[in-house]
């Protein structure tokens, strides 16, 4: 099979192409060749928890690997099959280990065998999913479409002391494809939660945040909590705040930080959760970039979105570079700001 070379400073320019492009290759057998790697941010090339991903995808596969390194900025991966069985990885840092999940997860779901994959590293970093938004919007979601998942957060990790580990346990359906998603509107809201998240910190710090976060949103005390993380290595605090729907959940993060006003990171949150909810499209930005490449590999389908991201585009652009899949991308007459995204299922 040919080596597929890819630009890695096309579209976001960041660690989503190399993190997708290994997820695919992984998925279905083909080298690849990665260029220009993270050419778009402040610090380019691989940083530990792309690193990370390379090595893990490595052992996963007995893939032949050159260009593996700190700071590298090519790399060339030859993937072997997958090997079922338990794995562990350590980032080494407070490197976000849902990213290295997200270069792990689509090939785990068409892989053949049980797959234990245990990540220590960072679970609540800011620009990455949350180990919450893992297990509470993309894991339903993949499980609705027939993919079976459980997660395990042993302790959670936050920026920069790091030290959390998650653990993700897969049964691949290889052969069996994941069913086809239509997923056109949200239904009815069937429960609201908004969480302030501590560790080694002030209880008055979340108390505050909730408070915000619910005056802003008009829920009540009923819907809202603490929790402190009482095993992290390191302080952290986020803010997340859920929204269960009929067809769809969704989850709005704020971290805190210092020199940041408790307030204003429940009220960062707290106003992106009322924005969804002010409109039609039931899959947020962050949701829609991570649904498609397990689509793309399984049985297709549709969802309407927001207008698509940066990351979005990316996707779409790669997909049909390495397997060929036109994923239609199109706003809905007479319906502002509501997009429909199609991905056919892959021939």
């Amino acid at each position: 099979m040919d080596t597929l070379t890819i630009d890695g400073s096309h579209g976001e320019g960041g660690g989503q192409i190399l993190r997708s492009s290994l997820a695919l290759a992984l998925a279905t057998g083909r080298p690849i060749r990665v260029v220009k790697i993270r050419a778009g941010r402040a610090k380019p090339g691989l940083l530990r928890q792309h690193l990370t991903a390379v090595n893990a995808a490595r052992v996963l596969s007995g893939a032949e690997v050159s260009g593996a390194e700190l700071g590298s900025r090519e790399l060339v991966f030859t993937p072997g099959p997958m090997r079922a069985g338990e794995h562990a990885f350590s980032i080494g840092s407070a490197g976000s280990t849902l990213l290295v999940v997200q270069a792990l997860l689509p090939a785990l779901l068409v892989g053949e065998g049980r797959f234990e994959v245990t990540i220590e590293g960072g679970t609540h970093n800011p620009s990455a999913p949350t180990y919450d938004y893992f297990v509470r919007v993309l894991a339903p979601m993949l499980r609705r479409l027939g993919a079976r998942i459980e997660a395990r957060l042993d302790r959670p990790g936050f920026y920069p002391a790091g030290g959390g580990r998650m653990r993700i346990v897969i049964e691949g359906g290889g052969s069996q494809r994941l069913a086809p998603l239509d997923l056109c509107e949200r239904g009815e809201v069937r429960s609201r939660l908004a969480i302030a998240l501590i560790s080694a910190l002030p209880r008055h710090v979340a108390e505050r945040e909730i408070a915000t976060a619910c005056d802003r949103l008009g829920w009540d005390a009923s819907a809202c909590g603490v929790v402190e993380a009482a095993r992290s290595p390191g302080p952290g605090n986020v803010v997340s705040i859920e929204v269960q729907c009929e067809y769809v959940t969704e989850m709005f993060v704020a971290f805190g930080e210092r020199g940041l006003a408790a307030e204003r990171v429940a009220l960062a949150a707290a106003e992106e959760a009322a924005a969804w909810l002010a409109v039609v499209p039931p899959v947020g930005a962050h949701l829609a970039d991570q649904l498609l490449v397990p689509l793309a590999l399984g049985g297709g389908g549709r969802f309407r979105t927001v207008q698509p991201t940066l990351h979005t585009t990316t996707q779409v652009d790669l997909l049909k570079q390495f397997i060929g899949v036109e994923v239609a991308v199109r706003e809905i007459a007479g319906s502002e700001g509501v997009w429909e995204i199609e991905v056919p299922p892959r021939s």
